[in-house]
This record gives structure tokens, C-alpha cells and sequence, in this order.
């Protein structure tokens, strides 16, 4: 009898192990995983490597498993028949569903999903010799259960991808936290990461009108003024029409050619300093104008739509802003763009960016339709409104302040209260 007890102990242990290593496995994390493989850790490898061929991975586990249960319930249903007779099988019954349950289920797949890195490192190599083991067996019941498969019309070698998808990513970015700091920040930077595959340049461009353009007819010395006045380093310069836009002009080639000048300003000519415009789609997706950026070792590009209009300008910088949010330096002019008030609005101007109200907010605004604030006002409310209308949409409070001619140019925007967000820094 204590050979019998002994060995449906040990056969408890295996299906603890069996339980626990089919949690590990497939709840370590696989970013860590690959991680730690790069940095040379065997362990890590042989995960990987079982959790590639993840059908015949689950297929040894379970048939260990269900062999070392079925095998101790078998010697504790002999056991106890031998010594209480018939009723030995309810009594075999009751005690091995308690002990599988509580010793070798519950606790060993709790301490194996509450450990699973560290657990699936130690239990990687015992589980790879199991699996090198049963893969006799475990292949043929994959023949069997692929032929299952193609009865029912389903493809058995059709897998869903390994890697996590951007859905995925994005879920795993909402769960991120710090227990030392915020990581509202961290959280938004991600996200905008993911954003540059999906986010196209007319969505973030400056629209022509907040452009500043110099006329190329103009006298030298009126050009020379107005770039001096300029904050900006590179300007279009257009002729005849603002659409025609014949060059950009860097301030400092304009500077180096007028230091290097004998004589005077007479003569200097502007549109062969400036650089040929660069002319990209609106519809370029911030990721592949990024790229184009690095390829061409260039900061600043004309936007035209699919007629060919000018549209407005995107550089790098403004790409950038998309992951880390505004980059303001000692020539930027502040304009201020959200402003909270006393009873918890917000006056927001109709330039602001719906995706940098949600970035900034947490908010779920749409921006399919209108990229910004007073676009979405107008695509909601299907018509120009006028000063001192109030719209409800999305469960928020719009209502207009100011307008410039057709344009909507300030919004008091009242989100409900659990919406309300942190104190906004000015844009």
C-alpha cells in the first residue's frame, strides 16, 4: 500500500509540473522573452523555440497530463476498492478530484501565471525533453486531429500570426504603468508611434493660410527684411501667384551670400539661392514622409492635394510634435490653443487638432472626417454655424465664440466631468 500512495504522489508532482509548465509557457511575457534570447540567455531560447511549434507544445503537455491522472486515479480507485470494496470508487473519486484539482490544477498554474518568466525559464529545458519525447504520439494525434480539421473544411496549417498585432500593442500601451510617476506621457508617445502608419500629412500640415510666403518680384532688400522678421529659417518664395511657388529660402544662405558680398544687396538673386520646392501628397502617411525625410536629408515639404493645389507645408519638426508633443523653442511665437476655464470648459481654437485634444484629454473624438476641432463642428452640425450656437456631439458641449468670415476660430468646449482631463499646457 505505501508503494501504491508513494507513486500516486509522484504522479501528483508530474501533473502539477505539467499543469504548471502549460501556464508558464504560454503566459510568459514573449517581448522579454525575445529579449533576453538577444542577450544570450539559453533559457530564453529553448522558450522560444517550444513556443514556435506551440500545437506541439500543448499536445505533450496534455498528454502527460491526462496519463499521469488517469494513472493515479487508476491506483487509487484499486487501492481504495481493496480496502472499503465498491464504495472504494466513490471514496477514489472524491479524494483524487481533490487532490488534481487543489494540488496539481490551482496551485501550480496560480504560482505559474503570478511567475511565469521566471517559471517558464526554469521549466523550459525538462518541458523540451518531454516534448522531443512524446513527439512520436503527439504527431500522430496531429495527423489525426488535421484530418478532423479538413472534414469540417477547416485549413489544420492556418495559424493566426505569433507576433502581436498593433491592436494588441495598443492594449498592451493602455496597461503600461509606473508606480514611481504618471505615465500619461509614456502612454501618448506610444501610441502617436503606432499613429505614423495610419496618420496622413494633411492631417498635420500648417494650412497655406497660417504660411508665411514672400513674393520673389519683391525688392532684395524687402526680402531680406521680411526673412530677418521671420522665425522661420526656411520660406517659400512664390511669383507671379501664391501657388506658384518657385523655391524655399533658407536664412542662413541668404545670410552666408550676403556676408560674402563685395558691393550691395543690388543683383543678388533670391530664387537661385533658394532650394527646389519638394512637393509631397497629402494623403503620404506621416511614416513614409518621415522616411523621406532621412532619404533626402531634408526638414521641410510643400503639400499639394490630388489637383496639384498647394496646400501648406509639413517638416520634420512637425512630425516629431506627433510623438512627443509640442517643441517649442526661443523663436516660436506662443499662440495659446486650449485654455481651461473656472467652470471647467475649455476654449479651444478652431485650429487645434482633434488628435491633439484626444492625445492631451484622453478623449475618443473622431478624426476620420475632419482633422480639426472647428472641422468636426462643421462636419457635425452640417452647416456654418454662427456666434453663440451650441451643439451637443459626442457627449460634449460646443459652442462658438468666434468667427472669422466662413471660419470657426474660437470653441467653449464642455466635456462631461469624468472627461475633464489635466490642466491643459498652452499650444
Amino acid at each position: 500500500m505505501v508503494e501504491i500512495l508513494l507513486a500516486i504522489l509522484i504522479l501528483l508532482v508530474l501533473s502539477a509540473f505539467f499543469s504548471g509548465s502549460e501556464t508558464a509557457l504560454t503566459a510568459a511575457s514573449r517581448p522579454l522573452m525575445h529579449h533576453l534570447e538577444q542577450t544570450g540567455d539559453k533559457r530564453a531560447t529553448a522558450v522560444n523555440r517550444l513556443r514556435q511549434r506551440t500545437d506541439r507544445l500543448i499536445g505533450a503537455i496534455l498528454l502527460g497530463n491526462n496519463l499521469v491522472n488517469i494513472l493515479a486515479s487508476a491506483l487509487a480507485t484499486s487501492l481504495l476498492i481493496g480496502l472499503f470494496g465498491e464504495a472504494g470508487v466513490l471514496y477514489a473519486t472524491i479524494a483524487m478530484t481533490t487532490l488534481v484539482l487543489v494540488f496539481a490544477e490551482i496551485l501550480p498554474k496560480t504560482y505559474a501565471y503570478r511567475n511565469a518568466n521566471k517559471v517558464a525559464l526554469v521549466l523550459a529545458w525538462p518541458v523540451n525533453i518531454v516534448v522531443r519525447l512524446f513527439s512520436p504520439f503527439t504527431a500522430a494525434i496531429q495527423a489525426m486531429i488535421d484530418a478532423v480539421f479538413r472534414l469540417f473544411g477547416a485549413e489544420p496549417d492556418q495559424q493566426a500570426g505569433m507576433g502581436p498585432s498593433a491592436e494588441e500593442l495598443r492594449g498592451a500601451i493602455e496597461l503600461h504603468t509606473d508606480a514611481e510617476r504618471p505615465a500619461e506621457q509614456e502612454r501618448a508617445m506610444l501610441k502617436s508611434i503606432l499613429d505614423l502608419t495610419e496618420v496622413e500629412v494633411g492631417e498635420i500640415m500648417i494650412h497655406r493660410k497660417n504660411v508665411t510666403m514672400i513674393d520673389a518680384d519683391l525688392p532684395t532688400e524687402a526680402v531680406v527684411s521680411q526673412v530677418l522678421a521671420s522665425p522661420y529659417t526656411r520660406i517659400p518664395l512664390w511669383r507671379d501667384q501664391p501657388d506658384n511657388i518657385v523655391g524655399v529660402l533658407h536664412a542662413k544662405v541668404l545670410l552666408r551670400a550676403i556676408g560674402t558680398r563685395t558691393g550691395g544687396l543690388d543683383g543678388l538673386d533670391l530664387v537661385a539661392l533658394a532650394t527646389k520646392p519638394w512637393f509631397v501628397p497629402e494623403s503620404t502617411t506621416l511614416i513614409d514622409q518621415l522616411q523621406a525625410f532621412r532619404r533626402r536629408r531634408e526638414h521641410f515639404a510643400l503639400v499639394v492635394d490630388e489637383y496639384g493645389t498647394f496646400m501648406g507645408i509639413v517638416t520634420l519638426e512637425d512630425i516629431l510634435e506627433e510623438i512627443v508633443g509640442d517643441i517649442v523653442d526661443e523663436h516660436d511665437i506662443p499662440a495659446p490653443g486650449v485654455v481651461r476655464q473656472a467652470d471647467g470648459s475649455l476654449i479651444v481654437q478652431g485650429s487645434v487638432t482633434i488628435r491633439d485634444l484626444n492625445r492631451r484629454f484622453g478623449w475618443n473624438l473622431p478624426d476620420e472626417d475632419a482633422a480639426t476641432i472647428a472641422g468636426l463642428m462643421l462636419h457635425e452640425a452640417r452647416r456654418i454655424p454662427e456666434v453663440g450656437q451650441a451643439f451637443m456631439f459626442h457627449g460634449m458641449r460646443f459652442e462658438v465664440l468666434r468667427r472669422h468670415r466662413q471660419q470657426i476660430t474660437s470653441i467653449r468646449l464642455t466635456p462631461p466631468p469624468d472627461k475633464a482631463g489635466p490642466e491643459p499646457v498652452d499650444a
